[in-house]
C-alpha cells in the first residue's frame, strides 16, 4: 500500500463483517460456523479485503442471536471449537487479513456464571457487578410502577427486571437476558480487559466494542422524559455517552494495549452519539478509540424511533455524511452503510427493483472515496436486499417481534406494523450469504436456519465473480483504488453540489492528486451541475463507464486528476 509509513494499517484498510450465524456451514447442521467461514477465505482474499470482523462466536443462550455472551472465553459448539479458531486466524493470517472480534461488555447472558453468582445471595461478592436496586416505595415489587426508574428498555418493555428470588431488579438495557454490567466497580472493568487480552494472545488484532458508549451509567438513576404516546421514559440522558465513559475508555487502551509496537484497531458502536462527542472519543491525542460507528445516516429515514419510517432524502444523507467528514478531519471515520443491525442498504436508499446493480455500486462509491475506513458487510459486495418477510412469523430478531406484539397490543393494525418491520428489521441483515444458485445459496447442505432469500437464484458470487463490471467486482475495483491511490486515504474532503437534489459529489485532494466523485443517487437522469463539471475538467475517468455530462439513473463516476509539478512546461 502507498502511503504513510507511520499510519496505522486500519486507515488503508477495508474491513469485512461476518455474521458467523449465516455466513457458510461447513457440516450440514443449518447454521454458519468457524470452519465455513475458513472455507471461504479466498473469497476475501481475492476480494481484497484487510480484516475480518467477526460477530460474537461465544457460548450464548442466543435471545439476542449472540449478543448476550454467557462464557467469553469459549467458542460456542454449534460454531465450533477453540482450535477452529486458531486455525481460522492463522489462515487468515496467512493471506494478509487481520482479525477483529466483537467485545459485548456493557451486558451478558443472564447465564453468565458472573450473573449466575450475582443474583444468588444480596451479599455476594459479585452482587455489584451488575446494577441491582430496591423497588419503589409504595410499590408492590413485580408490578408496573415498582420499578427503581420510568426507564424504557431499547427492546420493548422497562429496563428492569424483577428477580423474586433477591427481591430486587436488575437493569437490562436490551432484552432480560442482557443484565448490564456495572463499569462503575473496578473489578468489572479488570474482568474485561483480562477478557480482551486473552483473546489478544490468540492473535487477534482489534476489537468492536458492542455499544460501548453505554458503559457509564448516571449512578443517580433518574427517571427519564416519557414522550407522548409512550408508556416509559427515556433513558438517553442517563447512559448515552454518560459521565465516566472517557475515563473507561481511556483505562482500557491503556491497561489492554500497554506498550505493545503492533498496532491494534479499537472501533466503538456509538448509538445516540453526536459529533463532538465522537471527537472526543477518536482524537489521537486522547488515545481512547480509533474510530466510532455513529448513527446519525441511517436515521435519516426514520423519525423519533426505529420504526416511525420516513422518505429517504438524499440532500438529509449528504449533509449528514459531509458534516462528519468535515467534523472528523482531524480524527477517523468508520464508514459504513449496513450491518447485523441494520437493513439492506440497496433495498433502504437505492432501487432494488429498477436499477439494483447500479444503484448498490452507487452507494457503495459513495460510501468507500469518503475519508475513513470502509466496513463491507457480508453480501453488500453482491448486493443483497431485503428478505421479503409475509407474516410475524417469519421474523426472528427479538427487537422486531417485541416490536410487533407491543404495537398490537396498543391497537395498531398488524399490517401496518409490518411494513415497518419488512424495512427496518435486523432479519434483513441476517438472512445466509448467497454464494451460488444452488439449493439454500450455497450456504449449506442442510435445512437453514433463517431462510434464504428467494432472489439468490439472480443475486450470488459465482454468477458475478466471472463477470466485470458486476456489483462483486466494483466491490473489488473500489478495494484496490483504495490500496493503490494515497489520495483515497489522505486526501482532504470537499463537497461538491451542495444543494443539489439526487447527486452525492466531492473531491478528494492530496498532493498533487485529486479525485473528483460524483453519482445520481436517483432513478432519473441528471445533468452535471457547474461547480462538478469544472471539478471534472480535465480529469481521466478511472472508475465507471463514460464521462458525458448527463448521468444515467444511479450512475456513479470516479475520475482522477494530477497536477503538474511547479515550473514544469
Amino acid at each position: 500500500m502507498r502511503t504513510d509509513q507511520d499510519a496505522p494499517w486500519w486507515r488503508a484498510a477495508v474491513v469485512y463483517q461476518v455474521y458467523p450465524r449465516s455466513f457458510a456451514d461447513s457440516d450440514g447442521d443449518g447454521v454458519g460456523d468457524l470452519a465455513g467461514i475458513r472455507e471461504h477465505l479466498d473469497h476475501l482474499e481475492w476480494l481484497g479485503v484487510d480484516a475480518l470482523w467477526l460477530s460474537p462466536f461465544q457460548p450464548s443462550p442466543m435471545d439476542d442471536n449472540g449478543y448476550d455472551i454467557s462464557d467469553y472465553r469459549a467458542v460456542d459448539p454449534i460454531y465450533g471449537t477453540l482450535d477452529d479458531f486458531d486455525a481460522l486466524v492463522a489462515d487468515a493470517h496467512d493471506r494478509g487479513i487481520r482479525i477483529v472480534l466483537d467485545l459485548v461488555a456493557n451486558h451478558t447472558s443472564d447465564e453468565h456464571p458472573w450473573f449466575r453468582q450475582s443474583r444468588s445471595a444480596s451479599d455476594h461478592p459479585r452482587r455489584d457487578w451488575y446494577w441491582w436496586r430496591r423497588p419503589r416505595d409504595g410499590h408492590v415489587p413485580g408490578q408496573h410502577g415498582a420499578e427503581p426508574t420510568n426507564w424504557g428498555s431499547f427492546f420493548s418493555g422497562s429496563a428492569w427486571a424483577w428477580d423474586p428470588t433477591s427481591d430486587e431488579y436488575y437493569l437490562h438495557l436490551f432484552s432480560p437476558k442482557q443484565p448490564d454490567l456495572n463499569w462503575e466497580n473496578p473489578a468489572v472493568r479488570q474482568a474485561i480487559h483480562d477478557v480482551a487480552r486473552w483473546w489478544l494472545r490468540r492473535g487477534v488484532d482489534g476489537f468492536r466494542m458492542d455499544v460501548i458508549n453505554l458503559v457509564s451509567k448516571d449512578p443517580a438513576l433518574p427517571d427519564g422524559v416519557v414522550r407522548p404516546g409512550e408508556e416509559y421514559g427515556d433513558l438517553g440522558r442517563s447512559v448515552v455517552d454518560g459521565p465516566r465513559v472517557h475515563e473507561y475508555l481511556a483505562e482500557f487502551r491503556r491497561e489492554v494495549f500497554g506498550d505493545r509496537t503492533d498496532v491494534v484497531l479499537l472501533v466503538g458502536e456509538a448509538p445516540g452519539t453526536g459529533l463532538e462527542e465522537a471527537r472526543r472519543y477518536t482524537h489521537p491525542d486522547r488515545r481512547e478509540l480509533d474510530m466510532v460507528f455513529h448513527f446519525e445516516h441511517v436515521n435519516v429515514d426514520r423519525g423519533e424511533f426505529k420504526w416511525d419510517l420516513r422518505p429517504f432524502s438524499v440532500p438529509a444523507l449528504r449533509r449528514v455524511l459531509a458534516t462528519w467528514q468535515v467534523g472528523l478531519a482531524d480524527c477517523w471515520n468508520a464508514l459504513y452503510w449496513d450491518n447485523h443491525d441494520q437493513p439492506r442498504v440497496v433495498s433502504r436508499f437505492g432501487d432494488v427493483t429498477r436499477f439494483r446493480d447500479a444503484s448498490a455500486k452507487a452507494l457503495a462509491t459513495v460510501l468507500h472515496l469518503q475519508r475513513g475506513t470502509p466496513f463491507v458487510f457480508q453480501g453488500d459486495e453482491i448486493g443483497m436486499a431485503n428478505y421479503p418477510f409475509t407474516t410475524i412469523e417469519d421474523f426472528d430478531d427479538i427487537e422486531s417481534v417485541n416490536h410487533y406484539r407491543r404495537s398490537v397490543a396498543l391497537g395498531v393494525a398488524p399490517e401496518d406494523v409490518l411494513v415497518s418491520l419488512r424495512a427496518m428489521s435486523r432479519d434483513n441483515g441476517r438472512t445466509p450469504m448467497q454464494w451460488d444458485d444452488g439449493p439454500q445459496a450455497g450456504f449449506t447442505r442442510g435445512r437453514p436456519w433463517r431462510p434464504v432469500n428467494p432472489d439468490h437464484v439472480d443475486v450470488n458470487v459465482a454468477a458475478q465473480r466471472e463477470v466485470p463490471g458486476s456489483v462483486l467486482h466494483h466491490y473489488r475495483d473500489l478495494i484496490r483504488l483504495r490500496h493503490e491511490e494515497p489520495v483515497v486515504v489522505e486526501g482532504t474532503f470537499s463537497l461538491l453540489a451542495a444543494e443539489h437534489d439526487h447527486l452525492f459529489a466531492f473531491t478528494r485532494e492530496h498532493g498533487d492528486t485529486t479525485l473528483v466523485v460524483v453519482a445520481n443517487l436517483s432513478s432519473g437522469r441528471v445533468g452535471l451541475p457547474d461547480d462538478v463539471r469544472e471539478a471534472c475538467e480535465g480529469a481521466a475517468l478511472v472508475l465507471g463507464e463514460r464521462a458525458a455530462g448527463v448521468l444515467d439513473p444511479w450512475e456513479s463516476r470516479v475520475l482522477r486528476r494530477t497536477r503538474a509539478p511547479e515550473g514544469a512546461t
